[in-house]
């Protein structure tokens, strides 16, 4: 491995980030061909390759150093997903060819402009239902049903902030 290692250490340190030429529909990404543009080369000049190919439903990804044949491999599943306005075989290409970017990008260590995936919107956590806000609630006039909207909050919660509603102080509502 010591050849392979010295070899795959020297491709990363000369490889430039790869920029982002493909329009998605919010972001851009680089396509494998930019991908292939910017590494064949330097692949070469290092004494690298490899080859992707599938193994059932996982693909596959070997880097070899040419001289010792010392190699690495990453092994990826193909997620069965279906994918809006497309056939099976399509959804089976467009996952083939994205793991087929993300394996090589991950096992050469190549840097893209900027990590897309990372940047999904996520919900808010909901607070957990306290009888403080049991209080605060029950002077709005909130239904019990509609505070699942709003808190983390047990059926058991609900069914005692509806007896918090008929009574005059609350103090019968606990956590």
């Amino acid at each position: 491995m010591k050849n392979l290692l010295k070899a795959l250490s020297a491709f990363q340190n000369e490889v430039p980030t790869i920029h982002e030429e493909t329009k998605g529909f919010n972001y851009t990404y680089s396509n494998l061909n930019s991908i292939f543009k910017v590494i064949k080369p330097l692949l070469k000049k290092h004494g690298l390759g490899f080859y992707q190919n599938l193994d059932n439903r996982n693909l596959v990804t070997t880097v070899y150093h040419v001289e010792s044949g010392e190699q690495i491999q990453s092994s990826s599943a193909i997620p069965e997903v279906t994918l809006k306005g497309m056939n099976d075989y399509q959804t089976l290409g467009s996952g083939i060819t994205y793991l087929r970017r993300y394996s090589l990008s991950t096992i050469l260590g190549l840097i893209t402009d900027k990590d897309v995936d990372a940047c999904g919107t996520q919900e808010p956590k909901k607070p957990t239902f306290t009888a403080k806000h049991a209080q605060g609630e029950k002077l709005k006039g909130t239904e019990g049903k509609d505070l699942k909207e709003k808190y983390i909050i047990t059926d058991i919660q609900i069914e005692k902030y509806n007896q918090l509603k008929t009574s005059k102080d609350g103090s019968d509502i606990k956590k």
